[in-house]
């Protein structure tokens, strides 16, 4: 059987993982809100544009013409994109989130545990 120090050691080092990996989904869905605003504002630009005005596509150092409607339509496809993958990163987050409760009930229970223990030892 493992030792209470063991096991709060186990605990505080999943704990720590968890907390990593919450701080990188909450990095991950902060870029994600940044690119979901930037395309809105693309979207709501490109509401204002009439039949004939040109559209350019930045392609490595060079603007390229592009059909308005396939720069439209590819906006969409990446908005699309984005609010899914948000979707995915909230439920990660919340997941994660739930892990991590978990792991810091189960650090404090340990550190009960052990400090009766401890009690115990001394009053013996």
């Amino acid at each position: 059987m493992i030792s209470l120090q063991e096991r709060l050691q186990k605990a505080t080092d999943e704990y720590k993982k968890l907390e990593q990996d919450l701080n990188s989904a909450v990095e991950n869905r902060q870029r994600l809100d940044a690119q979901l605003t930037e395309n809105e504002q693309v979207q709501k630009e490109f509401s204002t544009l009439k039949p004939a005005n040109t559209v350019y596509k930045l392609i490595g150092p060079v603007l390229v013409p592009q059909d308005q409607a396939e720069a439209k339509s590819n906006v969409q496809k990446r908005l699309e994109f984005i609010k899914s993958e948000i979707k995915r990163v909230e439920k990660v987050l919340k997941d994660l989130g739930e892990k991590s409760e978990k792991a810091k009930a189960e650090i404090v229970h340990i550190q009960a545990l052990n400090q009766k223990q401890q009690q115990a030892a001394i009053g013996e």
